[in-house]
C-alpha cells in the first residue's frame, strides 16, 4: 500500500468537513490513501460530529496540529480497521513521548500527559475509505471549560520545554513517516507469511 503524506503550511480550521471522503482529492489533487497535517483551530460542527457519544458536547481548541488519514485499500471500507489503525496511530505517537523522556496514559484512543488530556480522535468510514482524525492540542486555549487539557507547547521534563515552533512539524513529519512505515510493513509481512491451509 503507497500512502503519501502532506503537510500543509497554511494555518486553517478544522471544523469535521475534513473528514468526508475524498478530501485530499477535492482540496489538494491527491489521489489514493494519504495523511494530511497541518496546523490549525479546531471547531467541529454540531452537523459534522461523527461520534454519537459526543454529541451535544463542545470539541474545540485554539490551536492543533491535525493529521487526517484516508485508506482506499479495503473495499469495501472496514470500520474495524479504521479503528485499529487509528490505536495504531495514538500509540506511536505515546511512542515518540516516551522516548523523549514524557510519561502518557492513555485511554482508548485518548492521550493524557499530566492529568490534561492532549488528544482528540475518530474514525471513520464511507463507501469507498475509511479516514483517521487525530490531533494534538498545541497549548491549552480554547477547550471546553468542562475538560482539563494540556498543549505539546505546555509539555515540561525536569523544568524543560520538549516542544516548540522549531521542532513541531519535524514532530508531525516523524509521526506520519513511523505510521506509515508500521502499515507498510504490516502489507510485507502478509505478503511473505505462509498460509496455513
Amino acid at each position: 500500500m503507497s500512502i503519501i503524506h502532506k503537510h500543509i503550511d497554511e494555518i486553517f480550521e478544522y471544523d469535521g468537513s475534513q473528514i468526508n471522503p475524498s478530501w485530499a482529492f477535492q482540496e489538494f489533487g491527491i489521489y489514493g490513501s494519504s495523511i494530511i497535517t497541518w496546523i490549525g483551530p479546531v471547531n467541529i460542527t454540531p452537523d459534522n460530529l461523527k461520534d454519537f457519544a459526543d454529541v451535544g458536547l463542545e470539541i474545540k481548541s485554539n490551536y492543533m496540529v491535525n493529521f487526517i488519514c484516508e485508506f482506499f485499500d479495503q473495499q469495501p471500507p472496514n470500520m474495524r480497521i479504521a479503528y485499529l489503525r487509528q490505536r495504531l496511530l495514538v500509540m506511536i505517537f505515546r511512542e515518540i513521548l516516551t522516548e523523549k523522556g514524557i510519561t502518557s496514559k492513555r485511554e482508548g484512543d485518548d492521550i493524557f500527559v499530566d492529568g490534561g488530556k492532549l488528544s482528540i480522535s475518530i474514525a471513520s468510514i464511507s463507501l469507498s475509505s475509511a479516514k483517521i482524525h487525530f490531533a494534538l492540542n498545541l497549548e491549552d486555549k480554547g477547550t471546553p471549560s468542562d475538560v482539563e487539557t494540556i498543549g505539546l507547547y505546555d509539555i515540561r521534563v525536569d523544568g524543560k520545554q520538549i516542544f516548540n515552533e522549531d521542532n513541531l512539524v519535524d514532530l508531525v513529519n516523524e509521526t506520519a513517516e513511523r505510521f506509515i512505515n508500521e502499515l507498510e510493513t504490516i502489507e510485507k509481512d502478509i505478503s511473505k507469511t505462509k498460509v496455513l491451509i
